[in-house]
């Protein structure tokens, strides 16, 4: 029987960045789920590349696949962010100073493995009525695949555990992720002719400016769940004109916030437009264009819900909050409790000092087989 060290190392062995077909990863799961006569289901789409990617919903033996509806689900992403050409090891795991190292050992194959073991080692006449594994697909670049499951209908779960990293302490509430682009248009002229012409830049950054003022009003609006307690706004890219000598027609820039759970995720884009409607007050001419890419709002689950207060009991630990966007905010929209849960500390993901702690992967199996076998909820 294989270890929860075990099937991470295999889990890391197997590139999954998000530009890639998950199928591995999914192949790797339902072999093990296979082996202990579980049920599974599979959820294929083609993301925008025409790349084959498939989300996977298992069940215990005699439970009933068909029926949506669940009890619990445990969810957890199945890609990794991109890696450096530099970091040699990123696919080759080890172990050191009782941490296992490798791309994803922390974000999240670490919480897949503890679900895999978790799941073969429990006896099956022991599991809650209505436990369901759920794997994902392109959640690293925008939640692609908790979407298309969401709206497949094949799962409407009461309560719902979120794999990410947060060192074992339940996460009862998150941030949401939001994107936009905006893009400012002028009129092109020779720049010895500026009268001629209407500068782009000018126009957007004049906005820039406005949104930068609004994003400090955002504080006045807080949940002290979270650091920092607001919701927070950037503008990370812009990119505009075409040459140095020509007034530019065009400028482009992303604008990201990250709602507090309670607050509308459409807030910041209402605000940008009154702010445009405004500035068209004193120009006119002014014309944009602005485009919603990502629209989650955050979550909050009550610190007196079961599924909280379960999960503190068995950790040992205090919930808490995340300020990383998760699916969280896509299940819970369909389920009452979420909480977000999982080994390992966000503060090494996405770099190549990923790792995960040995110890706290064999307290998660412990945990998830304890959940799985409840009978409180």
């Amino acid at each position: 029987m294989k270890t929860v060290v075990d099937h991470l190392t295999n889990l890391v062995r197997i590139p999954s960045v998000s530009s890639l077909s998950n199928r591995p990863i999914i192949e790797y799961a339902a072999a093990r789920f296979n082996d202990a006569h579980w049920q599974t289901r599979r959820v294929t789409y083609g993301d925008s590349a025409g790349i084959e990617k498939t989300n996977l919903i298992a069940a215990p033996p005699g439970q009933n696949l068909d029926n949506p509806a669940s009890e619990l689900a445990f969810v957890c992403h199945t890609d990794t962010v991109p890696y450096s050409s530099d970091w040699a090891k990123a696919t080759d795991p080890f172990v050191e100073n009782e941490f296992l190292y490798g791309c994803g050992a922390c974000d999240v194959k670490g919480f897949l493995a503890c679900l895999l073991t978790a799941a073969t080692q429990t006896a099956p006449s022991k599991f809650l009525d209505g436990v369901r594994l759920v794997l994902t697909a392109d959640e690293e670049i925008g939640c692609i695949g908790a979407n298309h499951l969401i709206a497949s209908g094949l799962l409407r779960p009461r309560r719902v555990v979120i794999g990410e990293p947060t060192s074992l302490h339940p996460a009862r509430a998150g941030k949401g992720y939001c994107l936009a682009e905006i893009t400012v248009f002028g009129e092109e002229a020779h720049s010895a002719l500026p009268q001629k012409g209407k500068s782009a830049i000018y126009r957007a950054a004049r906005l820039i400016t406005a949104i930068e003022k609004f994003s400090s009003q955002l504080a006045n609006q807080q949940n002290d769940l979270f650091s920092p307690a607001f919701t927070t706004l950037n503008i990370g890219t812009i990119r505009g004109g075409t040459a140095k000598n020509i007034i530019p027609g065009q400028c482009s820039f992303q604008l990201e916030w990250r709602p507090i759970a309670g607050q509308p995720a459409d807030t910041v884009p209402a605000e940008v437009s009154k702010i445009i409607e405004a500035l068209k007050k004193t120009d006119p001419g002014f014309r944009h264009k602005l485009e919603i890419s990502r629209q989650q709002q955050g979550f909050e689950t009550s610190a007196n819900s079961a599924l909280v207060r379960s999960i503190e009991a068995l950790a040992g630990r205090p919930s808490t909050s995340i300020p990383f966007g998760s699916e969280a905010s896509l299940f819970a929209v369909i389920a009452e409790e979420i909480v977000v849960f999982g080994p390992g500390d966000m503060q090494t993901a996405h770099s190549n000092r990923e790792c995960v702690p040995l110890d706290q992967l064999e307290e998660t199996v412990t945990i998830l087989k304890s959940l799985m076998t409840a009978n409180s909820f």
